[in-house]
């Protein structure tokens, strides 16, 4: 079997002392800000059986952030309600599928993305790299945060069920999934697929592959800079959340991923606090992680924790 020491994988990630006082207070900063939320009916993307909505909301340093709403056209009164992250370099989807399955879904697109760049464009490479020598101005901290608020959007609707919230997204995405799942206790469930932004400092001594090889890009031509670079990591590693997650969580991993190290997913999920937790390595697979198997496991885990509308 691959990769058969990668289950006992001991990683370099420490949490800082004040992890937990540096997160509150950049949740503080953002609750502040008025959320000041846009919904625009877009009839063109929109079918029989799905309605669609242009998405606006006001973030973290009153960055304005775009995302895709949908829901299925027949529903109840509240509905559960999944939200999709995206991955690193994709253009995040409008969400039929999802509301096909009878959810109302939030297709969110941080700062940076293609839809949310008119303030804040750092460009692809260099999203991983920008101003990572400063936790105050990284820029993953307003790109979290960016994500969270979307849990805050979806709070708003009149039409969600605030009791029944998933999360869910792979690579980036299942970063993105873990982040959340660990700051915003309102989220009831989460599928965290090959799950990058998990072991940063561990991923570019395991792989040279992109968007991680951004990082030894970035040390090659400032090598003093390493140390104030791990630091600064450590407040964003999806590892030193996981501790906080409590809520039901699916992990999918391949044990061939030269993106996102299965040793890095290891560590992720031995650390994750949740009582009810699942992880599904899959042999032979890469950055897809088994998708074409798991998508089901997915279902059935969303089914369990949310229900389905329809």
């Amino acid at each position: 079997m691959p990769k058969a020491v990668a289950a006992e994988y001991r990683s370099v990630v420490r949490k800082p002392d004040d992890f937990d006082a540096f997160w509150n207070d950049v949740l503080r900063q953002a609750s502040t800000i008025p959320l000041d939320a846009e919904v625009v009916p877009d009839p063109l993307r929109s079918s029989d059986d799905v309605e669609v909505f242009q998405v606006f909301y006001t973030s973290l340093d009153r960055v304005r952030v775009a995302a895709w709403y949908c829901r299925p056209s027949r529903r109840a009164e509240r509905t559960p309600a999944i939200m999709f992250t995206p991955g690193y370099q994709m253009d995040p989807p409008i969400p039929k599928d999802w509301a096909r399955k009878g959810y109302i879904a939030l297709s969110v697109a941080p700062r940076g993305k293609l839809r949310s760049m008119r303030q804040f464009n750092p460009g692809y490479p260099n999203l991983l790299t920008h101003d990572i020598v400063d936790r105050h101005t990284y820029a993953y901290r307003g790109f979290y945060v960016d994500t969270w608020r979307g849990v805050d959007f979806l709070l708003s609707r009149p039409d969600v069920d605030a009791a029944r919230i998933g999360v869910t997204g792979s690579s980036q995405g299942g970063g993105l999934t873990i982040t959340t799942a660990a700051m915003r206790r309102e989220v009831r469930a989460a599928a965290a697929g090959a799950p990058y932004l998990c072991g940063f400092m561990d991923a570019i001594e395991l792989t040279h592959t992109y968007p991680y090889e951004e990082i030894n890009d970035y040390l090659r031509l400032h090598p003093d800079r390493r140390q104030a670079v791990a630091e600064t990591l450590a407040y964003f590693d999806g590892i030193n959340f996981a501790d906080r997650i409590t809520c039901p969580v699916v992990v999918n991993i391949g044990l061939r991923d030269n993106v996102c190290p299965p040793e890095t997913g290891y560590a992720l999920f031995n650390r994750i606090a949740a009582k009810d937790k699942q992880l599904h390595p899959y042999d032979g697979h890469g950055h897809e992680a088994g998708r074409v198997h798991h998508g089901a496991v997915v279902d059935r885990f969303f089914a369990e924790h949310l229900g389905a509308a329809t």
